[in-house]
């Protein structure tokens, strides 16, 4: 199975970045995590992606904050699929990680979550995966079947409840 690179710009994107593990660990889906930053390690984050597919890496999640340039770092170095997560910040609450993960040029496409959306990210990545891989997708479809379990034991809760 191919990994699932995640690199964060700042070791303060942790908390996001524990909500997309959890969810590849779930899943049981290799991963790596490096903090690497599109502005003072360039060539780390350059360098990462443009090896990325040779080191056994399928797709790519960037989380960084505020200016939020790493997600276009590593995809103008990888035709790899990446995966923008926009952190909140405490001056823009992340509106501007969001508009600059999501507002990449023509050419260079970054797919993006919600701000903090660690968990989607790594089930955007997986479903990515799963397109080649059998096993993993119906991982994918019995996750998805556990979670409508759970919310209808909940409706049901409620229900008994309110009578």
């Amino acid at each position: 199975m191919k990994k699932v690179g995640i690199i964060m710009g700042s070791d303060s994107d942790l908390p996001v970045v524990e909500k997309a593990v959890a969810v590849l660990k779930e899943l049981e889906i290799p991963y790596e995590a490096h903090v690497y930053s599109a502005h003072r390690t360039p060539d780390e984050a350059t360098d990462f992606s443009r090896n990325a597919e040779q080191n056994g890496f399928g797709v790519i999640i960037s989380v960084a904050g505020m200016a939020a340039h790493l997600g276009g770092v590593i995809a103008a170095n990888t035709t790899l699929p990446v995966i923008g997560v926009p952190c909140k910040s405490s001056v823009l609450d992340g509106m501007d990680a969001l508009l600059s993960t999501v507002m990449m040029p023509s050419g260079i496409p970054v797919a993006t979550v919600a701000i903090g959306g660690g968990a989607n990210a790594a089930l955007l990545a997986a479903e990515m995966l799963a397109l080649s891989d059998g096993e993993l997708s119906e991982k994918l479809k019995a996750k998805r079947e556990s979670d409508k379990a759970k919310v209808l034991e909940k409706d049901k809760a409620v229900q008994e409840k309110l009578r």
